[in-house]
């Protein structure tokens, strides 16, 4: 029966990172994934680019942590985006921060960052072995190896980065936490996150299906409060079913509760005017156009595609002639204008969500070491936990952290032996 110094399951960005992180120090180390290559999920992220982290410092990467931020402070503190972006560097891939101090990739392939992660583990004699985990193999309270359809693997340390339920194709079916709750661990509520938001207009969405919105601000609302959960200047996409982008994608990672409240989305199209600058706008506009359909009228105002819908919802037709528009019905077009809104009906399916809200209870996991209060020598790392983040690179500096405190945690104890 193989023995190595550790063992983890899941050939994820956590995975494979915290695989590196310990043969760095030339520790034996084994990576059990059952797709047939590793990094599959990591490949496609980004759409395609890897969005590998956020060029920020670590106040702002934990206020785009809603779930649980405190329990990130310390494995962000060793391991921080500017580690994340010196570590792939350093392997050979250059980097770049675009807009909202996103970093990819300067050949934007996030096969670059799959191939070096990986080719750095084969570098350091990371074996890889095809099988898929049924169970951790544990003695007297301790972990000692996972057990596997093929065999079973022993390991003086082992390590679960299995992922979440999200994109399933890739490998992320949620088996992990069927595997930690038999070893009496808690996982939360898995529910999707950084999803897509079917609202009920959706007829009126399919009609403007397609149309990319670039500088609008986006505000979610909670019935019964005043105050917007969140609210973001940023690309927003109308779709058949309702509303993506990402600026939808962030604000769905505050709806937790959607069977218990009812939550709207308003999007401000003009956020860089106020209400008296705008309407200015408009009466210039009207001043210019007199005699033209209301569905003329707007073309230096908004995208065609958008202008049937804003006039629907100010309740003026598309023939009227704009000398004939009433006060109160500019004031309607106005308020349509700065407060465009959408019933939210539900979020898309998980197989269709970036990443998943919920796992494994952080309360039993120590956020120094990602070491499990319940089975000595198993760590849990990555989507896992119930940790999530806004777009921008934030998920996967959770996953390279939470790898790097693991990895951390086993190489000293390695070094105590």
């Amino acid at each position: 029966m193989p023995v190595f110094d550790l063992i983890i399951a899941g050939g994820g960005a956590s995975g494979l990172m915290c695989a590196a992180r310990c043969a760095e120090k030339g520790l034996s180390c084994a990576v059990v994934e059952k797709n047939s290559r590793c990094g599959i999920k990591l490949s496609i992220t980004g759409k395609g680019r890897c969005n590998v982290t956020n060029n920020s410092d670590n106040d702002n990467i934990l206020r785009n942590i809603p779930r649980n931020p405190r329990f990130m402070y310390s494995s962000l503190e060793r391991f921080s985006s500017a580690d994340t972006m010196s570590f792939f560097e350093g392997l050979g891939v250059p980097l770049k921060t675009e807009r909202g101090n996103r970093v990819f990739p300067v050949s934007d392939k996030a096969s670059d960052i799959v191939d070096a992660l990986v080719g750095e583990c084969r570098r350091r004699g990371v074996s890889f072995i095809n099988d898929e985990v049924l169970s951790v193999l544990t003695e007297n309270g301790r972990a000692e190896g996972l057990v596997c359809k093929g065999k079973t693997y022993k390991a003086d340390n082992v390590v679960l980065a299995c992922g979440g339920r999200s994109y399933p194709k890739t490998g992320s079916d949620g088996s992990g936490y069927e595997i930690v709750k038999k070893l009496g661990h808690t996982v939360t509520e898995i529910t999707p996150s950084l999803c897509p938001i079917v609202c009920a207009e959706h007829e009126e969405c399919a009609d403007t299906m397609g149309l990319s919105l670039k500088n609008c601000t986006l505000s979610l609302y909670k019935e019964g409060r005043k105050k917007p959960l969140y609210s973001e200047l940023g690309e927003l996409i109308f779709t058949h079913f309702g509303l993506s982008g990402p600026l939808v994608l962030s604000a769905s990672a505050h709806i937790d509760d959607i069977k218990k409240y009812s939550y709207t989305v308003s999007i401000d199209l003009k956020p860089a005017l106020d209400e008296s600058t705008l309407d200015k706008r408009i009466l210039r506009d009207f001043a210019d156009l007199a005699n033209k359909e209301m569905s003329n009228a707007l073309r230096k105002l908004l995208p065609q595609k958008i202008i049937p819908l804003v006039l629907k919802r100010s309740g003026i037709a598309p023939e009227r002639r704009v000398n004939s528009v009433t006060k109160e019905e500019r004031r309607a077009l106005l308020e349509t204008l700065k407060a465009l809104t959408f019933t939210v009906s539900r979020l898309r399916p998980i197989d269709e969500a970036i990443i998943t809200r919920g796992g494994v209870s952080v309360r039993e996991i120590d956020p120094s070491s990602m070491g499990s209060k319940l089975c000595d020598r198993l760590y849990i790392i990555g989507e896992m936990l119930d940790v999530d983040a806004y777009t921008g690179g934030y998920n996967l500096q959770i996953a390279f952290s939470t790898a790097n405190a693991a990895a951390d945690s086993i190489n000293r104890l390695a070094e105590k032996i």
